[in-house]
């Protein structure tokens, strides 16, 4: 539901700012292209709006410290088995990495405090099924808006086609005419296929090089956190404490 009313008021936020920028502030050339210019610009804000949603969202889920100092500190308690300080240290650190070490900490120190005489890989299950479970709640945060960013990036592609498509009957309607071509038509008709076109591929061009960017960074990221709870589990349920 909020995702819906963000979508909403970003669209209807997006245009006014289009508008106005297509009205008030955009060379004569490039008004020539049309209404779809509007909704180019509007597309390119919401892509740079989610460009800096995914830069925030990112941000927030390495933590507070850098993610490598954390990792080391989280191995030396847990090399120690000092079970409650990793837990405060993820407290204290928070972000994605943190929320799924600490679930599966929670679980150690759960069998660990229950007397159960469980055997190595039974342990390692529990534990593995308690981080995929909390892996199955970031990672979706982690990629949220990417599919949105690609659509928008493909819608203007289409846009700009359309336009240019547009232009093209424009142009070729004044060579149609009978007796000498109007060039005012025939020049105007190409400006607007031309300047539709560079506008869907600025728009499509952002968005694609941000969605690699950030599918590649959120891939980096569940990775290093795979090896760290890897590393976690191994150490826990082999150490003999």
């Amino acid at each position: 539901m909020r995702q819906g009313i963000f979508m909403v008021v970003l669209i209807i936020v997006a245009f006014l700012i289009a508008f106005s920028i297509f009205t008030y502030m955009l060379p004569e050339y490039i008004t020539k292209g049309g209404p779809l210019v509007v909704l180019l610009i509007m597309l390119s804000i919401m892509v740079i709006t989610y460009i800096f949603e995914r830069l925030y969202v990112l941000r927030a889920a390495r933590g507070k410290a850098s993610l490598i100092s954390f990792l080391k500190e989280m191995k030396k308690y847990i090399d120690s088995d000092k079970v409650d300080e990793a837990i405060a240290a993820c407290d204290k650190q928070r972000g994605s990495c943190a929320n799924v070490l600490r679930a599966g900490l929670e679980k150690y120190k759960v069998l660990k405090s229950s007397g159960r005489t469980l055997e190595q890989k039974a342990a390692m299950d529990e534990i593995q099924h308690s981080i995929d479970e909390a892996m199955m709640l970031e990672v979706p945060l982690l990629e949220k808006n990417l599919v949105v960013l690609s659509t928008v990036a493909s819608i203007a592609t289409l846009v700009g086609l359309l336009g240019t498509t547009i232009g093209m009957i424009r142009a070729f309607k004044a060579l149609a005419q009978s007796g000498a071509p109007d060039a005012i038509a025939l020049s105007l008709g190409i400006s607007e296929a031309l300047i539709n076109t560079a506008g869907g591929l600025l728009c499509a061009i952002m968005g694609i090089i941000a969605y690699n960017y950030f599918a590649t960074r959120i891939d980096n990221f569940t990775y290093m956190i795979s090896e760290a709870t890897y590393s976690m589990i191994q150490t826990i349920t082999t150490t003999k404490r």
